[in-house]
């Protein structure tokens, strides 16, 4: 070996390059030895949790005081909201590092330690609460415990997730545009959100604050209960009243969940049960069409009226409300700290920051107009009944495209309460297609206690009948002659050039008992689904009617309307597409294929 190659062992340079070596692989280690450690963290809890820390309940009062309400019982609260020495986060890490720690602890976690409730840490949220996914681009997406690879809903995302993992009783977040609803949803537990400006938000803070409100999730019904009374500073002894039920059968044709495993469920289990009056039928979009005159301005761009259109009128008004009032809240902040946005958020506050709508008279117009009509239609012993959403939870990191259909429909049902001011609780009715299915009751204004009594009156035996139902399939079709098929058909036709819509359905149902083969059946039945808006059956009809025969133009132009009419924009554009193929010159898809195309666009 050459001289020049040998290890002088008593040189000390030698010893310091060892020491140096050995001392990195030492900190290389220990890197990844935290790094792992990190990591199974964010397993434990679920990425739920943006700040782990304990605050104490008060002590319980010596005998012969009652036990405290919430002894015992640990929560978690969204990063929105205030609490002594921490520093408020708002999902934001720039939002965070430009701001001071709270002077006081806000005023609905007061009320919670003083009922003997103990607080275990701040959970994430989206940035400003302004997605309603829950993903967070700085401080990562809280895990679905019951689907990982779908979004947890936001923007309350970490406390739902704490609870439907078991991680606390309960949890605090707030809901400004459906931002306990959703999530409860999709997690699969109950979530309130009570009437507007009936919780103290003194300690939280503002996105909108003719929007805001603090709300609660809970796995079973006496705790959303015990909770409520004692943010809401409920009487606990009530008369009890008989419920009036209003299910809105127009916003469940935006459900991709059958009826059988929703409202059918719902009046079963009403049916059997004191004190609950025979369910009504409305048509929610006629509704609000007729009481609240403000919102027609809203909705004259969209060439198809329908009873829907009224609805996402209505969540436009919603969303401008909170953007006018986000900007008048934060602009400054923004305009001087320019901070980094996820790509989830940053279309909605760029939005909000940079522009002004014409005519803000006219946003609280609508909104006292819809408490008044709300008021009116529910007075103090009215429920109404509807999907919290319209879709499963989205893949996480879904296309723009999806997502902005998505939007469209979820603000559709969650603009109701937000604009009205009412109190809604979202209620877990099993699963379809192994997605988590919710269902949702709306109470006047102030009558929060009402709606929590409804649901521990009723939560056991609505879990039970969904039990009973989640898997079983609906009843078989029965096969039948031919020649009363056609003479059923022939008197299904007759009934709906007299507009007897309804006779109309009956006489193509029985057709299609008799004969299940037939597309014209199906394809004519969605005619009168349609001028009924019964959208989500017309659409199935048509897809049944297109499976039998590919061909057929006029099942491809009635499902294009009824998706339309559903806010499925790019699927109905196919089917417009697919009938000019088979008749290029049909000027009925032309047009509905031009006005797609604007909406789109």
């Amino acid at each position: 070996m050459p001289s020049s190659s040998k290890l002088n062992v008593s040189n000390p340079k030698v010893w310091i390059l060892i020491g140096v070596g050995v001392a990195g692989i030492i900190v290389l280690a220990e890197t990844r030895r935290r790094r792992l450690k990190s990591r199974n963290a964010i397993k434990e809890d679920f990425g739920s949790f943006v700040e782990r820390f304990e605050l104490s309940p008060f002590p319980q009062p010596p005998p012969p005081a009652a036990r405290l309400p919430l002894s015992g019982l640990t929560f978690a609260i969204k990063d929105i909201i205030d609490v002594k020495g921490f520093v408020t986060g708002f999902g934001s890490v720039d939002w965070k590092k430009t701001h001071e720690v709270a002077a006081k602890t806000a005023v609905v976690v007061t009320a919670l330690l003083q009922s003997g409730a103990t607080c275990v840490g701040k959970t994430i949220m989206d940035e400003f609460g302004f997605g309603i996914t829950g993903e967070n681009s700085h401080y990562g997406t809280p895990t679905n415990p019951n689907l990982p690879s779908h979004i947890p809903g936001g923007s309350s995302s970490g406390s739902a997730v704490a609870v439907a993992a078991k991680l606390v009783d309960f949890a605090i977040g707030t809901d400004t545009i459906g931002c306990i609803r959703i999530p409860a949803s999709f997690c699969g537990i109950l979530g309130f959100r009570p009437s507007h400006g009936i919780v103290s938000l003194v300690g939280v803070l503002p996105n909108s604050q003719s929007l805001d409100t603090v709300g609660w999730f809970a796995r079973d019904p006496s705790t959303l209960r015990h909770v409520g009374h004692v943010l809401l500073q409920l009487n606990p002894l009530e008369t009890r009243k008989t419920r009036r039920l209003l299910i809105a059968d127009d916003l469940f044709q935006l459900s991709k969940v059958p009826k059988w495993k929703t409202i059918d469920v719902f009046k079963r289990v009403t049916g059997k049960l004191s004190g609950y009056q025979t369910a009504n039928h409305i048509k929610f979009g006629q509704y609000i069409s007729s009481n609240v005159p403000s919102l027609k301005g809203f909705h004259e761009e969209l060439k198809n009226q329908t009873l829907i259109s009224n609805v996402k009128a209505l969540a436009s008004v919603m969303s401008i409300l909170q953007r006018y009032e986000f900007r008048t809240n934060h602009e400054e902040w923004f305009v001087s700290v320019k901070p980094r946005l996820g790509p989830r958020v940053s279309d909605g506050v760029l939005a909000a920051i940079n522009t002004t709508p014409e005519n803000i008279k006219i946003l609280y117009k609508i909104r006292s107009e819809m408490r008044t009509a709300l008021q009116a239609l529910l007075k103090d012993d009215g429920i109404l009944v509807i999907p919290t959403v319209a879709d499963p939870p989205l893949k996480l990191n879904i296309k723009k495209g999806a997502f902005s259909e998505f939007l469209d429909r979820t603000f559709a049902l969650s603009s109701i309460a937000s604009m009205s001011g009412c109190c809604q609780v979202s209620v877990p009715f099993g699963e379809h297609d192994d997605y988590p299915v919710s269902v949702s009751f709306i109470a006047s204004h102030g009558a929060d206690k009402f709606l929590l009594d409804t649901i521990v009156d009723m939560y056991s035996s609505l879990q039970d009948e969904v039990s009973t139902v989640s898997n079983s399939p609906p009843l078989p079709d029965i096969n039948g002659n031919m020649e009363t098929s056609e003479l059923l058909k022939e008197k299904g036709n007759a009934a709906y050039k007299g507009k007897q819509w309804n006779k109309a359905v009956s006489y193509y149902t029985e057709a299609i008992g008799l004969n299940d083969k037939i597309a014209t059946y199906y394809c004519n039945r969605a005619a009168a689904f349609l001028e009924l808006g019964c959208f989500q059956q017309a659409e199935e009809d048509c897809t049944s009617a297109i499976s039998l025969d590919k061909k057929n133009v006029k099942a491809y132009l009635r499902r294009g309307t009824a998706r339309e009419s559903l806010l499925c924009y790019k699927e109905a554009l196919l089917d417009f597409k697919h009938a000019l193929v088979l008749e290029p010159q049909n000027k009925a898809a032309n047009l509905a294929e031009k006005r797609l195309r604007k909406l789109i666009s």
